[in-house]
């Protein structure tokens, strides 16, 4: 519970200096007389929000698997039968030019080991690497045109997060919790899931809510098996003695508030949620509660999948229960602990898989049979793929200008491929989709416009997508 008392989390969404921006931006006198009902209304920002297109909204959750450290397309879903034909060749010049972080101008092409077979009705092609993701093809979108600006980690995680190449501006989790709010009263409206192995080159700023109003942070979870601490009441403390500290505490610092000040009413406001916490939520992070089967679905208890599919299985249970906004992290740590496999993409790739390919699976395959991947869109994927180059001879460089990230649920078509590299999977040929395009299809999923989704931040209005993303039409059922 400490982390939740230390972090404010409520707080009003908008100030003073707002409302007066948009009332005399094309409202005029009128606007003044609507103050009053304003401010009378914004009581919890985290109260449930109708979307901005409730005929569009088909997801109302979202879970954000994060690759960190960037998965290879070309060992994944996306195959290239010329790269083992040009194996230890230089590039060829028809297919241009292209920027590394390591990669020498004299590097070789680096064939690939694995197999690929076509799987499922829709017959896509998947990896040996991931003999799990087999068994769901059919109900993934596999979006094979991503690509992005950065080549390094840092910057690359901050555009996939948050949109932009620097930190300080809010990750997608604190824009949607902004657009919609939360279906839970008792559990943190936006929760990242780290790995246990550490913190990645981005540090927690990705994650958080930059600009916007504290309340709109995420809960950062522990790793391992107590993904909160304190849930419990200290020995000796009754219920009613713990809700009468709670009122106290609020009385106090609600008599010393200094004014209009959005901080001290977020912190004071956290302690309120503690309190739900230590309540209402401890079940939730129980795991006992479940099946025998259903934990044997997701490998908990064996390894190597007990640890993620253990923090899969906590999101299926969070978004079940209203949790608007789950970020699921593997990889963590330096270099080869993540995705990033800069000397043996062979040594590196299958370990990673065989962490994570059963978990992601069960949880497609759970929130399936539960009846909530209509209402849940799941999203798979890092911050860039790896180069068609060696690195070292046998590892893989960064690459931002063509890789692979996956849809399910929500609205979104599966069993379908969208867009394509070229023939060495160097770059986005066909149907390119940028991060901001994936942003802003995450947004219309959920009945969110992504130029009404704005806040009002040093005089101009930002947003998740900075300019304008092109929605992804083509994989909306």
């Amino acid at each position: 519970m400490d982390q939740f008392l230390r972090q404010p989390h409520v707080r009003y969404t908008r100030n003073r200096r707002e409302w007066l921006t948009d009332a005399f931006c094309g409202f005029g006198s009128l606007a003044f007389a609507s103050l009053e009902a304003q401010a009378a209304a914004i009581k919890n920002p985290l109260a449930p929000k109708a979307p901005h297109m409730p005929d569009k909204a088909k997801a109302k959750s979202v879970i954000f698997l994060f690759m960190a450290g960037g998965p290879s397309h070309l060992e994944t879903f996306d195959p290239k039968p010329l790269l083992n034909k040009l194996d230890g060749q230089k590039r060829p010049a028809e297919f241009g030019e292209a920027k590394y972080q390591f990669v020498q101008n004299d590097a070789k092409i680096l064939g690939t080991k694995r197999q690929f077979e076509r799987c499922g009705k829709s017959g896509l092609e998947v990896s040996d690497l991931l003999p799990h993701h087999k068994t769901i093809i059919d109900d993934l979108c596999v979006i094979r045109s991503v690509h992005a600006d950065m080549v390094v980690h840092s910057a690359a995680q901050y555009q996939c997060m948050t949109g932009r190449i620097i930190p300080g501006y809010p990750s997608m989790g604190s824009w949607v919790v902004y657009g919609l709010g939360s279906e839970s009263q008792s559990l943190p409206a936006y929760a990242v899931i780290p790995d246990p192995d550490g913190a990645l080159e981005a540090g927690q700023p990705m994650y958080l809510n930059g600009f916007l109003p504290a309340i709109y942070q995420p809960a950062m979870l522990r790793p391992g098996k107590r993904p909160v601490l304190n849930l419990d009441l200290p020995e000796g403390v009754k219920l009613s003695d713990r809700r009468k500290t709670i009122d106290l505490i609020r009385a106090l610092n609600e008599a010393g508030m200094p004014g209009e000040d959005e901080e001290f009413a977020a912190r004071i406001s956290a302690y309120d949620t503690a309190f739900k916490m230590q309540t209402e939520a401890p079940e939730v992070f129980d795991l006992t509660k479940e099946s025998p089967e259903t934990l044997a679905m997701y490998g908990v208890g064996t390894e190597p999948t007990d640890d993620y599919g253990r923090r899969c299985l906590l999101a299926r249970r969070m978004v079940e229960r209203g949790v608007r906004f789950v970020t699921v992290v593997h990889g963590g740590g330096p270099g080869n602990l993540q995705w990033d496999a800069h000397e043996d993409i062979e040594e590196n790739h299958p370990r990673m898989a065989r962490q994570s390919d059963q978990p992601v699976a069960a949880l497609i395959k759970d929130l399936k049979q539960r009846g909530l991947l209509d209402s849940t869109l799941v999203v798979w994927g890092g911050e860039f793929g790896r180069s068609p180059e060696a690195q070292g001879g046998k590892g893989r460089d960064h690459h931002n200008l063509g890789f692979t990230m996956w849809m399910a649920g929500g609205g979104v078509k599966g069993g379908m491929a969208y867009g394509a590299t070229d023939a060495i999977g160097l770059k986005a040929i066909e149907k390119p989709a940028h991060f901001r395009d994936i942003h802003a299809t995450i947004l219309h999923q959920l009945g969110l416009n992504q130029d009404a989704l704005s806040y009002l931040h040093q005089g101009r209005k930002e947003r998740l997508t900075e300019v304008h993303g092109e929605i992804l039409k083509d994989i909306i059922a």
